[in-house]
């Protein structure tokens, strides 16, 4: 069994910063890759960003590249998602998750384990 907690959201004023991060508990954490999703409300989950097993390949939502990062520390079970110049469109719920098949990063159904989600609100 795998546990994912995320952390980091909060409430930030356009312009600004946050970072999240995904801890997780379990086992072979570190074996997967993992994405970072968010959800507005009315709207569909949809891909922010994902990493590989080992930190190498980045992949990122062409509404977020060059604005999020996201990386990984394996030895601490944790990903973190740092976010820069936030938009008021970045508001969401962000959930973390571990990719359990190969595919594309950016489908839900390739991610098995989820976390509960943290709340991003950017004011305008």
């Amino acid at each position: 069994q795998v546990q994912l907690v995320e952390s980091g959201g909060g409430l930030v004023q356009a312009g600004g910063s946050l970072r999240l991060s995904c801890s997780a508990s379990g086992r072979a954490f570190n074996s997967y890759a993992v994405g970072w999703f968010r959800q507005a409300p009315g709207k569909e989950r949809a891909f922010v960003a994902g990493i590989t097993w080992d930190g190498v390949g980045t992949y990122y939502a062409d509404s977020v590249k060059g604005r999020f990062t996201i990386s990984r520390d394996n030895p601490k079970n944790t990903v973190y998602l740092q976010m820069n110049s936030l938009k008021p469109e970045d508001t969401a719920v962000y959930y973390c998750a571990r990719r359990s098949r190969r595919g594309s990063y950016s489908l839900p159904i390739d991610y098995d384990y989820w976390g509960q989600g943290t709340q991003v609100t950017v004011s305008s």
